[in-house]
């Protein structure tokens, strides 16, 4: 018995040694060792243990708890080399890391993380965009763009020719969370679509994520566009720009006390009224648009550093006195960054977004103005917690102040006061935590929730409505809270991994919506208006389920994924048939609610390295909606519906000067309404509409083609010419198409189909010193 005990006291005594291992912590920042801006998803791996390392979070920060030891740290960002060091961790360390830029000719294509990360992930329906690799690609009037980029995704579809509105996974274009430097952009669009309000060279980083997003965000249902803008160079002066056909830019950065303190500031604007202007017909005609891009900031210590943002952007579009519309963006940041120590990192956002339109038409004696707004406050606080290499914690919250003014078409010869609508206020908060879990080497875990309300605030009169049909009001005093919606938002995520080339996926996500836009148009427009939930209007709610399976091919020089959803909708939108949102007194009156569903299957092949890199991606999906009062209760396709989408995308570097790139596109054409009949009222056609949208665009498809060529670099002077062409087949696809009477045979209809390109040819010149 005596040697019984002594056997269990040895092996408590060693287990309890065991576990009272002594562990410490490294963290730090990964920068870039020439500008001094911080690598977002730069990787940290420790040699010694195979799958531990850390991936730099949205600011740089890093933390890795270790037994006591000695380790060999490795620092690896895509497209920079890698650096060693080798460290006797026996008490906390602070280590960080200027990671020097390489050659980018086997650079990863539109992933900027390590080789394999697709496979230990556990997130999914995540892609992460080059910045660099971005501007190989052809684009219309040669004009970088995030947003026609991930519309050559899987699941990302885009809303039609030249516009920059996309759907994702079923979902309408107001169903995305757009995000520049947390603030949300709510028309992310110049010149109704053909240019988008983000200008590369400002931007530092784009994530999208489809649906299965973790719970620090929300208000959306479909995906996140998380865009982040560059720091600036806090280590010399630069200057970078380019002139193309249509626009040019330019961007200045530096530090305003040397690697302490920096700024950057990126300008744009087009010109093609500057050449309308030179012929006697166009000469009051305004056709431009211009964006502002400013950051700085200011490292208060070597654990606080404040930034602060902002974008300007506006659009106009006019001819004399007779039309004209003006619309625009502005948003601002106010960011404090904290280190509270090596496993606590705190980021406190102030956060201003306000987007507002003008549209003006002159005939006669009288003129119609059409006006419309909405301006937020966010105020939002975040915790990551990091106690072990294998947990991660985040949580926090955020409250949003929304002011919204629906717009109303007025005459402004003779308006009053009760032709002006009042603008409608809310409250927005939430809470959230969130844990990724590595249970084992093989098998880890996302898992998270977040709570959200939304309340109506007074200040105006709300009207309750059954199919139209007024039936009561609510009139709210200024400050006084109306009616409350309470949603639980659960996420969950899971990866398998099955061996060291492949992996298995699933995920399941809540995620309510409490801003809607109304449009009568497949894709966005300025004259679009936002609403949020009220006593009609209830939020949106999509549960989504997905499963994916993944595989790196080669060495991880390729990737494949599988990747399969089901999303089901509740409360959804949709106008009752003859609606007309532009003149109605009031749009809820117009609007008709019931549910949805969209499922799919999204295949992606990807070439990471090499001379030859590129990807091809194809979608095959189904979208529906039912509401009740449209298409007699039944199913019916929703407008961004499409059976196939399928992108080829690929870029050959020839020679250290000369690079190609290549992208054809071709996808089912859109859902749309066609009469079925028609009819003669007093002498004129009128025609008759059936069936929602059960009619189909024809098919689209489009080659577009690039070349790039570098010049030799002069010291710092570095400069490049791009060569595109938009359309290289000249195909003339469908823009729109409209039904009139046959000139030689009333009897008869015709379809008339309008085409907006048929080759668009652009020549950019890029420079930088």
């Amino acid at each position: 018995m005596a040697k019984l005990k002594f056997i269990v006291f040895c092996v408590l005594m060693s287990s309890f040694k065991l576990f009272a291992q002594e562990k410490f912590t490294i963290s730090g920042t990964l920068r870039d060792k020439a500008s001094g801006e911080e690598l977002i998803g730069a990787t940290v791996v420790v040699k010694e243990i195979p799958n531990t390392g850390k991936a730099a979070n949205e600011y740089g920060f890093y933390s890795i708890t270790l037994p006591k030891g000695s380790y060999t740290l490795k620092g690896t960002y895509i497209g920079y080399e890698e650096m060693t060091k080798t460290v006797n961790l026996d008490k906390n360390l602070k280590i960080d890391w200027e990671l020097e830029s390489g050659k980018m000719l086997e650079a990863v294509v539109i992933k900027a993380t390590k080789e394999d990360d697709n496979i230990t992930k556990t997130s999914m329906g995540t892609e992460k965009l080059d910045i660099k690799e971005i501007a190989k690609l052809p684009v219309i009037f040669g004009e970088k763009d995030v947003l026609k980029t991930i519309q050559l995704l899987p699941g990302v579809k885009t809303a039609g020719e030249g516009n920059s509105g996309f759907f994702v996974r079923g979902g309408a274009a107001d169903q995305n969370l757009i995000l520049l430097d947390e603030a949300p952009v709510y028309n992310a669009s110049h010149l109704l679509g053909f240019f988008s309000t983000f200008n590369s060279d400002a931007i530092k980083d784009a994530t999208i994520i489809k649906g299965n997003s973790p719970a620090n965000f929300g208000g959306r249902l479909s995906s996140v566009l998380d865009v982040r803008m560059r720091e600036g160079n806090d280590k010399a002066f630069q200057t970078s720009g380019g002139i193309g056909v249509i626009s040019s830019r330019l961007a200045i950065e530096g530090p305003i006390q040397k690697e302490k303190s920096s700024f950057m500031i990126s300008g744009r604007r087009t010109y093609a009224d500057v050449f309308l202007k030179a012929s006697p017909d166009f000469s009051d005609t305004q056709l431009y648009f211009y964006d502002l891009n400013a950051k700085a900031n200011y490292r208060i210590n070597e654990n606080n550093r404040v930034y602060v943002s902002g974008y300007f952007g506006r659009d106009r579009l006019g001819f004399g006195d007779a039309f004209g519309i003006d619309w625009g963006n502005k948003t601002g940041t106010l960011r404090w960054n904290s280190i509270i120590n090596s496993k606590w990192f705190s980021n406190t956002s102030l956060i201003y977004s306000d987007y507002s339109y003008e549209f003006k038409v002159s005939g006669g004696d009288n003129s119609f103005v059409n006006q419309s707004k909405i301006k937020d406050w966010n105020l939002k606080q975040e915790f990551q917690f990091f106690p072990s290499t294998k947990n991660s914690w985040r949580f926090g919250f955020n409250s949003i102040r929304h002011t919204i003014t629906p717009g109303s078409l007025i005459n402004e010869t003779n308006a009053n006061e009760n032709d002006i609508k009042e603008g409608r206020n809310a409250l927005e908060n939430a809470v959230y935590v969130q844990n990724t879990y590595s249970v084992s080497p093989k098998f880890s875990m996302d898992y998270g929730l977040r709570l959200s309300s939304w309340s109506i605030l007074g200040g105006t009169t709300y009207n309750i409505y059954d199919r139209g049909v007024k039936t009561d009001s609510v009139v709210l005093a200024d400050g006084a809270f109306g009616k409350t919606y309470f949603n639980v938002e659960p996420r969950l995520a899971f990866n398998f991994i099955l061996n060291e080339k492949s992996s298995l996926k699933a995920g399941y996500a809540r995620n309510t919506q409490n801003l809607h836009l109304l449009s009568n148009s497949t894709s966005s427009n300025p004259t679009d208006q936002w609403v949020g939930s009220s006593y009609n209007i209830k939020p949106g709610i999509s549960d989504q389920v997905s499963l994916g399976y993944f595989r790196n091919f080669a060495e991880n020089k390729y990737e494949f994924s599988a990747e399969t959803y089901y999303k089901s909708l509740q409360n959804q939108i949709d106008y009752k048939n003859g609606a007309d949102i532009q003149t109605a007194p009031d749009v809820e009156s117009e609007l008709l609610y019931g549910k949805g569903r969209a499922y799919g299957l999204e295949l992606l092949l990807k070439k990471k390295s090499g001379k030859f890199t590129g990807w091809v991606s194809y979608t095959l999906s189904k979208t529906e909606r039912q509401i009740d009062g449209i298409n007699e209760g039944n199913w019916y396709s929703a407008r961004q519906d499409r059976t196939h989408d399928l992108a080829i995308v690929g870029m050959y570097q020839l020679s250290t000067r000369w690079s190609l790139s290549g992208n054809f596109i071709f996808y089912t054409g859109d859902a749309v309404t066609f009469p079925s009949g028609k009819y003669e009222v007093a002498g004129n056609t009128a025609f008759y509409y059936t069936e929602r949208n059960a009619s189909r665009m024809p098919n689209y498809h489009r080659l577009d083609v690039s070349a790039t060529y570098e010049n030799p670099r002069k010291g710092r002077y570095q400069t490049s010419w791009n060569f595109s062409l938009y359309n290289a087949y000249g195909r003339q696809n469908a823009y729109t198409i409209n039904f009139e009477d046959d000139e030689n045979d009333p009897s008869r209809t015709r379809a008339v189909q309008t085409s907006l390109f048929r080759w668009v040819p652009s020549v950019t010149y890029n420079f930088k010193f």
